[in-house]
């Protein structure tokens, strides 16, 4: 999987390759789904929601340019997959899901798998965790009209978001903003996505 859908399409980062070889993908996807854990395409995970495609996973952890000591948001829980990769590039992830029954299980299932630096919180994730704020990153794994308010204020200076956005049934583009020192935003397009929507409660 590393070597052909994600190397072998343009992911460079030493770190991010070595995080999605060493996470064990068929522990986050249903049994009988299994045996295409390592597919490169999104799979269900019940609730109307999907786990991520593994390049498009690595894709934006390559994009957020993680370090080892790093706060980071997650919108998004789903399965818990990406947050488990994502905590072997950072110091600490908070991640948030929707779905109550999504958000549980993932708890349960990141720390049975032992990562320790994940925190799990059902709730309304555009709303983000500002408990927790300032973050070095966020990263959002669902798509928007724009990118919500609450998760900008929430970026720390020299922070890094990452998020799908476009209409859940039209374009989509994968967004990279970077928040200056001054609190200043800048905005790149990374290329088009398909995520599912980002429905607050």
């Amino acid at each position: 999987m590393v070597r052909r859908h994600i190397a072998g399409r343009g992911i460079s980062d030493a770190r991010v390759l070595d995080a999605m070889a060493a996470v064990p993908r068929e522990r986050f996807v249903e049994r009988s789904l299994s045996h295409r854990a390592y597919a490169d395409g999104p799979l269900p995970i019940g609730h109307g929601q999907t786990i991520s495609q593994p390049y498009v996973v690595a894709w934006m952890a390559e994009a957020a340019e993680l370090g080892t000591g790093d706060r980071v948001l997650e919108v998004g829980t789903g399965s818990g997959y990406a947050a488990a990769v994502l905590s072997r590039l950072a110091g600490t992830v908070y991640t948030v899901e929707r779905h109550r029954m999504l958000a549980e299980e993932a708890l349960q299932r990141l720390s049975v798998l032992g990562y320790g630096n994940v925190r799990v919180r059902h709730g309304d994730g555009s709303l983000g965790w500002g408990r927790h704020a300032p973050y070095d990153a966020i990263l959002v794994a669902a798509a928007g009209p724009r990118v919500p308010r609450a998760l900008r204020d929430q970026l720390g200076p020299g922070g890094r978001l990452v998020m799908p956005v476009g209409s859940h049934c039209g374009r989509q583009r994968l967004t990279l903003e970077r928040r200056g020192r001054s609190g200043n935003f800048k905005r790149e397009e990374l290329g088009a996505v398909r995520f599912v929507p980002l429905i607050p409660h």
